[in-house]
């Protein structure tokens, strides 16, 4: 009976969804290695996904650019890893861009991002009563965009019926009010593995060092941390903000270990943000970034709107400062300590992560992943020790001097 309470609770979940679902086991069901594919079917396309057992589903189409994004109630595409099957021979043209993994606890999704509009002609999940595998056809075709509009959901639908995620909300602090609380925010994660290489994601890399980093933090003492993440799941660029807000946050350090294509970038680089990217690596960088929530189903690139222009600029006019110090005193620290930089270790870009006004925030790209030198140094315990040990006491050093000039003002 327990059992059955579990399942129809969750069952519950899917209900209110404007969307087409099947009704299914709740435990976690794995895709098959080569299950995925894509196929041209007439004038539209045919996604087939072949799973260990049943499992809920539900599916959306989303405007800006148009995508198919399906949830799942969950699936582990771990056997999946590597493949892609728009590199198969006769994958539609008219998937741009696909990406499937982990999105919150207890939820997984699947993103197409299609070349125009379409809608759901059909879909379907067959159970095999012999194997007890399923099999889930979706088929689409191109529709008119007024017949899309009338068919898809809004941006802030993508997240409705997922478990909530962030901390309770919290009135705002004063430089030395307590411990500095630093949300600490590994990057991509889940639905989004950010660059990989050697078999090696980016997003477990920087969940490793992340925790290795709370830990550094909490042992020094005079920090409280917080983290974005703790497994590998997707957590929104919107929302990666809005918990470093509701957590009071004093500091947002967002951590990264990128690859660029021509593999000469090394070393640790510190960003912050400005509309003009320093140069058009940083642009790009920015750039895939952003594009990595789009192709979990989010599109950011309205968010500032939610806030007067205005109010924003009076919020950065205090917090840019104090964020250059934070960046200038990363530099220094991470130099002195022997730790390689890149050669331009001071760096801006557009990057949505930092857009929160009122919270000095900070990218750190750790390191980059092309180098080989850069990805062995990742890979290694003692340097991850060494640049968190540079990063707990930049932190420190940026701290006693807000607390001192904190003071000073309030006199």
């Amino acid at each position: 009976m327990k059992d059955l309470r579990l399942i129809l609770a969750a069952l519950l979940l899917l209900l209110p969804l404007p969307a087409l679902g099947q009704e299914g086991l709740t435990a976690l069901a794995r895709a098959l290695p080569g299950g995925l594919t894509l196929a041209q079917s007439g004038p539209g396309l045919t996604l087939d996904l072949r799973l260990s057992q049943p499992v809920p589903y539900r599916l959306r189409l989303v405007d800006g650019p148009p995508r198919l994004v399906v949830d799942f109630r969950e699936v582990d595409f771990a056997a999946l890893r590597g493949e892609d099957p728009l590199a198969a021979a006769g994958s539609p043209a008219a998937v741009q861009a696909l990406r499937h993994g982990p999105l919150q606890p207890g939820w997984s999704r699947l993103v197409l991002e299609l070349d125009g509009p379409h809608g759901i002609d059909s879909a379907e999940l067959r159970t095999d009563a012999a194997t007890g595998r399923a099999r889930l056809q979706v088929a689409l075709s191109p529709v008119p965009q007024a017949e899309f509009t009338a068919r898809s959901v809004p941006e802030g639908a993508l997240f409705e019926g997922l478990p909530a995620t962030g901390l309770p909300a919290a009135p705002p602090r004063r430089p030395g009010d307590g411990p500095l609380i630093v949300v600490l925010d590994p990057g991509h994660g889940g639905i989004d593995p950010g660059a990989e290489r050697e078999g090696l994601r980016e997003s477990d890399l920087m969940l490793t060092f992340g925790r290795e980093l709370r830990e550094a933090l909490r042992r020094a003492g005079g920090f409280e941390v917080v983290m974005t993440r703790d497994a590998d799941a997707f957590v929104s660029l919107e929302g990666r903000i809005r918990i470093a807000r509701e957590a009071r946050a004093d500091v947002f350090l967002s951590l990264h270990a990128d690859a660029l294509p021509d593999g000469g970038a090394t070393g640790a680089t510190i960003y912050t943000l400005a509309d003009e990217a320093t140069d058009a690596a940083a642009a790009a960088l920015a750039e895939r970034h952003d594009r990595a929530d789009l192709l979990a189903g989010v599109d950011l690139t309205a968010q500032d709107d939610l806030i007067a222009n205005v109010l924003m600029s009076i919020a950065r006019t205090e917090t840019t400062p104090r964020t250059d110090a934070l960046a200038d005193q990363l530099v220094a620290t991470i130099r002195a300590n022997g730790l390689r930089l890149h050669r331009r270790p001071r760096q801006a870009a557009g990057f949505s992560v930092l857009k929160a006004p009122d919270i000095p925030s900070i990218l750190l790209e750790v390191g980059f992943m092309s180098s080989p030198r850069d990805l062995a140094d990742l890979q290694d315990a003692e340097w991850r020790a060494a640049m968190a040990r540079s990063v707990v006491e930049a932190l420190q050093r940026w701290a006693a001097e807000e607390a001192a000039s904190s003071a000073l003002r309030r006199r």
